[in-house]
């Protein structure tokens, strides 16, 4: 009598495989997702810069924070008007001559490695530390 299905041993081996490739490809998952949050987080800089100019044609004045995008402007989505999209942090404060955008990684190293600063003149800045970046950051090439 002949016994069908895998040994133990069998199934170990596959098991350590697929351990194995998992172990090679997990950091470069991680290295990708970081790179998807710095994109998103750019684009998001982009958003607030346009919703700013609109804010703008409307009030003629920008707006001084976040929440002043969202309702009733509704120029920006709601994850974003609370601060947080794309595993990064985002706040815009009002100045005298416009306004200041900062976008921090949630989780730095993890969601994203570098902080990002935009202002009116729509320059986007970044800084490679856990320090926020600042209007005297390399810009964005």
């Amino acid at each position: 009598m002949r016994r069908r299905g895998f040994s133990l041993i069998e199934l170990l081996i596959v098991i350590a495989i697929i351990a194995i490739i998992t172990g090679i490809a997990a950091p470069n998952l991680v290295r990708e997702m970081r790179g998807a949050h710095e994109t998103a987080a750019i684009s998001q800089i982009r958003a607030i810069h346009q919703a700013e100019a609109h804010y703008y044609s409307q009030f003629q004045r920008f707006a001084q924070n976040l929440g002043e995008l969202g309702p009733p402007a509704d120029l920006l989505p709601p994850p974003l008007v609370d601060g947080k999209a794309s595993g990064y942090r985002f706040s815009v404060a009002g100045t005298a001559q416009g306004y200041n955008i900062s976008a921090v990684p949630e989780s730095f190293g993890v969601t994203g490695k570098r902080t990002f600063f935009s202002n009116e003149t729509m320059v986007i800045r970044y800084n490679l530390t856990a320090e926020p970046a600042t209007a005297s950051s390399p810009p964005l090439q």
